[in-house]
């Protein structure tokens, strides 16, 4: 089996000394009776963080080798980015080495581990993941696997973080069609079917939205024929079932169209993916089910589309939720509240630890944020820490970045709708 091989490479001090290779880069240079060095140095300039270098001929095992700029040692936390620098920097150099392989249509490639085993493995399978699901000609599949024995559990974390974070993309990915409430409700459930001892899926329909009074998240739901689905997903983890869960609660759109307050028909097909909060947070679901933590999580989505129709909302409408709160809908477009609204109020039926609600919500916040931050508003400043320690360690594979927005309660004293 032809294989690759994807080695790490240190920046030194100075931008005009060599590259110091890593321990396995070492390695595999002596292998080779320093060919490796020798065939760097020639190359070209130092290698810069995130860039790349190809050799050929210079193993028969592995004929194709692959150096990676991996930056300066040690960097730690970048301040400015808030994430760990090392980590970040591990993750793309592996990345664009895997990307780089991939289009020479290996079967298999070996990586070096770079001193952090979890971040080489995160890289390697980030990179790789296309939405290939329709094509009738499809890439061959590149086998990733750890170069040596020394981090193989932390390589096996890090593939299991990467493909919960792939799981997240190949739902937001899939065409509105072949992704619809049903059929992502399906998904997650075929996920979890290996976990049956400890995890309930619930796929409500419409019939039970409606006995739920669930007027805000139907109002959205009747416009489409694409039956709702309220997905109820219960984790239990730890020995003590009366503990009380962690829920998330994701916003389900599997396709946005705006509804009567239409958007613009350029690059609407995106909004395939405006269910995002809740592949993101059944994929959490999945990932905790695989590392058996020992918590309990219960994870909810309003799941239904947002169409135009002769039973959609339209503005000026007033919709009846849950709680028994009115509410007077302004744009149609701004349907992500109404659905989430019905979604927490039913979330504190279970009396919980903390909420966490991950959407996406409006384009407004990358307006205000740019794309590479996520906007965070709590009212816990407890809950936000660990969400921002958690951003550190997960670096660009995950929450980038985060802005905090407090819940002040002087936002109770807006304007009221007269219909309030």
């Amino acid at each position: 089996m032809t294989q690759g091989l994807i080695l790490g490479a240190f920046a030194s001090d100075r931008d005009d000394e060599p590259s110091q290779l890593s321990y396995a880069g070492e390695a595999f240079d002596k292998q080779v009776n320093g060919k490796l060095k020798e065939l760097l140095a020639l190359s070209g300039p130092p290698l810069k963080k995130g860039k790349t270098r190809i050799f050929h001929g210079l193993h028969q095992a592995f004929p194709n080798v692959v150096v990676v700029g991996l930056g300066k040692k040690a960097m730690g936390m970048n301040i400015d980015e808030n994430w760990n620098e090392d980590k970040e920097n591990i993750r793309a150099a592996v990345a664009a080495g895997c990307r780089q392989l991939q289009d020479l249509e290996l079967p298999c490639v070996e990586v070096d581990p770079c001193g952090d085993a979890q971040a080489a493995a995160e890289g390697a399978a980030l990179s790789i993941f296309e939405y290939e699901e329709l094509k009738q000609k499809k890439k061959p599949t590149l086998q990733i696997q750890l170069h040596g024995s020394d981090g193989i559990d932390a390589w096996q974390k890090g593939i299991r973080y990467a493909e919960g974070q792939n799981l997240a993309r190949y739902l937001m990915e899939g065409p509105a069609n072949h992704i619809t409430p049903t059929k992502f409700a399906t998904i997650i459930e075929d996920k979890l079917k290996s976990f049956s001892s400890n995890v309930t899926v619930h796929k409500r329909d419409k019939s039970w939205i409606q006995e739920q009074a669930m007027g805000s998240f139907w109002s959205v739901a009747k416009g489409s024929d694409e039956p709702p689905v309220f997905l109820e997903v219960h984790y239990q983890g730890s020995s003590n079932p009366k503990e009380a869960p962690l829920v998330f609660v994701g916003k389900g759109i599997t396709f946005d169209s705006g509804g009567i307050s239409i958007k613009p028909s350029a690059n609407m097909d995106a909004m395939r993916a405006d269910m995002g909060g809740a592949a993101i947070i059944f994929s959490a679901i999945v990932t905790a089910a695989e590392f058996k933590l020992p918590i309990n999580l219960i994870g909810l989505a309003p799941l239904c589309e947002n169409l135009p129709s002769g039973t959609a909302n339209k503005p000026g409408d007033v919709v009846t939720a849950m709680n028994g709160k009115t509410i007077q809908i302004d744009n149609t477009d701004a349907e992500g509240r109404l659905v989430l609204a019905d979604a927490l109020h039913y979330a504190h039926r279970f009396n919980p630890r903390a909420i966490l609600d991950a959407a996406t919500l409006t384009g407004a916040m990358d307006v205000a944020l740019g794309s590479a931050a996520t906007g965070v508003f709590t009212n816990s400043q407890k809950l936000w820490h660990h969400l921002y320690e958690a951003s550190i360690l997960t670096g660009g594979s995950s929450l980038e970045n985060a802005s905090l927005r407090t819940l002040h309660k002087a936002n109770d004293r807006l304007p009221p709708s007269r219909y309030q």
